[in-house]
């Protein structure tokens, strides 16, 4: 259950963001943060990241549907599991899921806003769900290293045991 909640509490912080950018940014505004660097610009997205496959509303929806469902019964399958850090990466990237689908649901485009410059370099405006589905597939990535680990560390033992 408690994943769920960290998915819902994702799905929260991304749809109370996207709100107050939405209702009190006109479209194309820009509120510098930190200089140039970190700047809150008010932009819609109608395709996925960094703007590839624009008004593709029904592809995103079925896949994300599918993908949906795929994490639930993924995350049904290793919530027990004694390392938690897989499931806690899928909640992310469920949480992210939901509110990037919804957005698209019910306007056919995403609230992008967070705008991060490199110098002259403009890096693709984003928001919550998508930094929630980036740290949750960078968190599986470390989980499935670290299961190879373990299961390295596991062969070797039971290499030692018949040794003996």
């Amino acid at each position: 259950m408690v994943y769920y909640i960290l998915a819902f509490i994702v799905f929260l912080l991304d749809q109370g963001t996207k709100y107050l950018i939405a209702t009190r940014m006109e479209l194309r505004e820009e509120i510098p943060v930190i200089g140039n660097f970190f700047v809150i610009t008010s932009h819609r997205n109608s395709g996925a990241a960094f703007g590839i496959l624009q008004d593709q509303r029904w592809f995103f929806i079925v896949v994300t549907l599918i993908v949906v469902v795929a994490l639930i019964w993924y995350l049904q399958k290793v919530k027990d599991t004694p390392h938690k850090l897989l499931p806690v990466a899928l909640s992310l990237v469920l949480g992210g899921a939901i509110g990037n689908f919804l957005d698209r649901a019910l306007t056919g485009e995403v609230v992008d806003f967070v705008q991060l410059n490199f110098g002259s370099y403009t890096f693709p405006i984003f928001n919550i769900a998508d930094s929630a589905i980036c740290m949750g597939v960078a968190l599986i990535i470390v989980e499935t290293l670290l299961e190879g680990r373990r299961e390295k560390a596991a062969a070797k033992i039971e290499g030692n045991e018949h040794h003996e």
